[in-house]
């Protein structure tokens, strides 16, 4: 029978958190955190770092260095660790909330709009789409129209409507809650970045372990 002193906390991380800028990380921002109530509040004010400006505004945080700090403040106790064993960490700067310029958000509309527009005319060109369309509806409606703008402006709107059904967006309403191709890709980016910086990370922490062994080395 496991003694009361021994208690069973089970953690998993979170993938990604934000932290303003100068605020401790403390361990409940990073995990959530299962086990008996007189322990919970005590190990959610556990302080695992203080960012520095030297850490710059990425941070990674493992279970290596969150289990040391829970067996200090609970000794004995029984870590069970669920998911990822590490989470990444991102400094906010005040400065980044600021409210978006509305002459960016315009600009940057008008270059993907003209792009775009662009693209398709130019993909049209290379497989001589109006010809394509004159022949379809002189086979329609056996007269030859060399601007059959009724079949064109038709054609238009169902590569709109189509575009629409396909990223199953239109402004800030969704027609079901599957996910965009657009969120599908951001969330892939978003996942290979988080693993870069996690290698990244991980290359810091070996070679300032091989700095401080040559140092002893050398001190020895």
């Amino acid at each position: 029978m496991k003694r009361h002193s021994d208690p069973t906390i089970y953690i998993q991380l979170k993938n990604r958190v934000t932290i303003p800028k100068g605020k401790g990380v403390m361990l409940r921002d990073v995990a959530i955190i299962i086990t008996e109530p007189e322990y919970k509040e005590l190990l959610h004010s556990v302080l695992l770092i203080q960012p520095q400006q030297s850490d710059g505004n990425l941070i990674l945080i493992d279970m290596l260095r969150i289990i040391p700090c829970i067996q200090k403040l609970v000794p004995g106790a029984n870590i069970e660790s669920f998911g990822e064993g590490r989470t990444i960490v991102q400094i906010a700067d005040s400065a980044g909330t600021k409210k978006p310029s509305t002459a960016l958000f315009v600009l940057v509309w008008l270059i993907l709009f003209f792009g775009s527009a662009l693209t398709i005319m130019n993909f049209h060109a290379d497989v001589s789409m109006q010809e394509v369309q004159i022949r379809i509806v002189e086979m329609i409606t056996g007269r030859r129209d060399e601007h059959p703008y009724v079949f064109q402006v038709a054609y238009s709107v169902g590569i709109g409507f189509g575009m629409v059904i396909f990223f199953n967006h239109l402004f800030k309403k969704k027609w079901n809650e599957e996910p965009t191709p657009l969120e599908v890709e951001m969330f892939l980016y978003q996942k290979n970045i988080d693993h870069y910086v996690i290698h990244q990370e991980y290359n810091k922490m070996k070679q300032v372990e091989g700095s401080e062994h040559e140092n002893r080395g050398d001190s020895g």
